[in-house]
């Protein structure tokens, strides 16, 4: 069972909720429209349902309410950033902004962001730069519970790692490629199993390593204590993107790589390495957007594959589901609103 919550009400609840962590009401509104925001865009995996895990993050010290960045270096060019643990829609956001202003002054700026809490959606962070005409590059890793199985491995050894690129399209709607290196993102997993959904095959191995369509085997512990793991997108080619995300997304900005047993900490620590680029310094940005609307349009004189709707750029899903779930709600399956509630019932006893 589920409800459809508009997303007015339901922004406002997670921002009580945010502020009831100790988050000044700034950062609580920011923080709930992130979140709102992701599930407004079709991605509840990163949306309201991470409320909960905010709230014991919080609880055990892993998550420090009303702490920015904290600048180890800025050359103009190159910025090295420490999250400091601060909500990372607080944090990512900062990154971004002191990225943006640089790479417009000097053509580029990299972006090493360590040590931020959970950054949630990263493709809202490409949102951030194409909206100013700039391309972005965003590797990611996840220092949490280990979910994801290196390909012919047996168990989880690493996160879902996302890799993004944002590309303004001149006139046209950007195109905004964001995804996890996990065959489907540890989030989805938390929503299918709150609904008593299986998953397609492929997805998932169990405890022992077996192929499982069960999403649980991920969430909650077996019957031995272990946990299942995700697989990589691509069998090899995905681990190789996610080993590349660990290594610059966590080793190269000094966030720390996952090397060691699974602990139960609620915490999720983010790494970002974030390249940006201005096609007009470049002096490119013409042909640029002459070039990339050319292809667009020639990708899109492709005749529909029998039993499709058609080509779809990246982006395209995000924004359409905006329209239709701003019209119609956002649904909240039951075992979620449960989670959210316990949520906010633990800050007021505490």
């Amino acid at each position: 069972m589920s409800q459809t919550v508009q997303a007015a009400p339901l922004r406002a609840h997670v921002t009580r909720i945010i502020a009831m962590t100790g988050s000044e009401a700034a950062e609580a509104a920011q923080v709930a429209d992130n979140l709102v925001m992701a599930n407004l865009s079709g991605h509840d995996s990163h949306g309201v349902g991470m409320v909960p895990r905010y709230v014991d993050a919080v609880l055990e010290g892993g998550l420090s309410p009303n702490t920015g960045v904290k600048v180890l270096l800025d050359t103009g060019p190159l910025l090295n950033l420490d999250g400091q643990r601060g909500y990372g829609q607080i944090t990512g956001a900062q990154a971004m902004q002191m990225g943006i202003e640089r790479a417009k002054q000097h053509g580029v700026c990299t972006v090493a962001l360590s040590r931020s809490h959970h950054l949630g959606r990263i493709g809202h962070f490409a949102e951030m730069a194409v909206a100013q005409g700039l391309v972005s590059v965003h590797f990611v890793n996840v220092l949490s519970r280990p979910v994801v199985a290196p390909f012919g491995g047996g168990d989880g050894r690493f996160g879902t790692n996302p890799c993004c690129i944002g590309v303004p399209m001149g006139s046209r709607a950007p195109f905004v490629l964001d995804f996890a290196t996990s065959r489907v993102a540890q989030g989805k997993m938390r929503v299918a199993h709150n609904k008593g959904e299986q998953v397609p095959p492929g997805y998932l191995i169990d405890e022992h390593g077996h192929p499982t369509r069960d999403p649980g085997v991920v969430v909650v512990p077996q019957s031995n204590g272990l946990f299942g793991a995700l697989m990589t997108f691509g069998d090899h080619k995905g681990f190789g993107m996610a080993m590349a995300c660990e290594l610059l997304g966590g080793a190269l900005t000094g966030s720390g790589t996952w090397h060691r047993e699974a602990d139960h900490q609620r915490a999720v620590l983010n790494g970002m390495l974030t390249m940006l680029i201005d096609p007009v310094r470049l002096g490119t940005q013409a042909v640029f957007e002459q070039e990339a609307l050319a292809f667009e349009d020639w990708l899109r004189q492709s005749p529909d594959a029998p039993g499709s709707d058609g080509v779809h750029m990246a982006g395209e899903p995000e924004r359409a589901a905006r329209v239709h779930r701003l019209e119609h709600g956002i649904e909240i399956d039951d075992a979620t609103w449960a989670e959210i509630n316990a949520a906010e019932q633990k800050l007021r006893q505490r």
